[in-house]
């Protein structure tokens, strides 16, 4: 039996906060006795808690900048039912989480009707994304919209729109959920047509793009918009039950 490690000393728990690797120290002593009983050397020991802090700061950094990205937290790939009653072209969502996509400045179309599990995938390739240390940004397109329109009365829509062509990845939820004025599609021109081949954008819709063009004011420049995001993009389109019966929450029996 391995003698046990020894503990900790204030003066360790000094240094290691005067370097920020504090964190380091609630698994430090289980660290110190796997060293001590798999015989470890110096350098292996120092290489398994660095490895730890900088697994921690990953993890920690992806969590901060998906916040900022707007992701719902719960919405990640391996929270996803897949025993749900949905159907859809596994090969494409095993090419768009590849997130080649996003390197090569490409789109993404995700179709079906309501509940089917749009948003969800969706907000999990942003996570995905992060985790890959690409910049994201999410929002519901309706609401993105009426930002948009605020920001012109206080001479802030340039530098929103900036701020929107320069992420990784853009995510569009519930794209022409509804109607478009003059404003909107022309907002939305710009921000497809800056965007194309220049970076990755995301739209989830329940209407097929052949009704979009009904929906938006500008017929023109709907056109043009629409005919650029498809021919860079990929399309994943889901049917079946809705996916948010699922998320019910469970009675438990007493």
């Amino acid at each position: 039996m391995s003698p046990p490690a020894p503990p900790v000393t204030p003066e360790l728990r000094s240094l290691l906060r005067r370097l920020k690797l504090g964190q380091l120290m609630p698994t430090l002593p289980e660290r110190l006795a796997l060293a001590r009983a798999r015989d470890l050397g110096h350098a292996e020991f120092l290489e398994l808690i660095l490895s730890d802090e900088v697994t921690r700061r990953d993890a920690t950094s992806a969590q901060r900048r998906a916040r900022a990205a707007s992701l719902d937290p719960a919405m990640q790939l391996d929270r996803f039912d897949a025993t749900a009653r949905i159907t859809y072209d596994r090969r494409v969502l095993d090419e768009l989480f590849s997130l080649r996509f996003v390197a090569d400045a490409c789109n993404a179309l995700i179709m079906g009707p309501v509940g089917v599990g749009k948003t969800f995938l969706a907000t999990a390739l942003g996570h995905a994304a992060v985790r890959a240390r690409h910049s994201v940004h999410f929002e519901r397109a309706g609401q993105l919209l009426k930002r948009l329109k605020a920001a012109r009365l206080d001479n802030s829509h340039d530098a929103e729109i900036r701020k929107l062509l320069r992420v990784d990845l853009l995510i569009l939820d519930d794209f022409c959920l509804q109607p478009m004025d003059t404003t909107d599609t022309a907002d939305i021109y710009e921000i497809i047509v800056e965007r194309h081949r220049a970076a990755a954008t995301i739209t989830t819709s329940n209407r097929e793009p052949a009704e979009w063009l009904a929906l938006m004011a500008d017929p023109l420049l709907a056109q043009s918009a629409i005919d650029r995001l498809q021919s860079a993009a990929y399309e994943l389109v889901l049917d079946g039950e809705s996916y948010r019966h699922r998320q019910k929450p469970a009675i438990t029996p007493r």
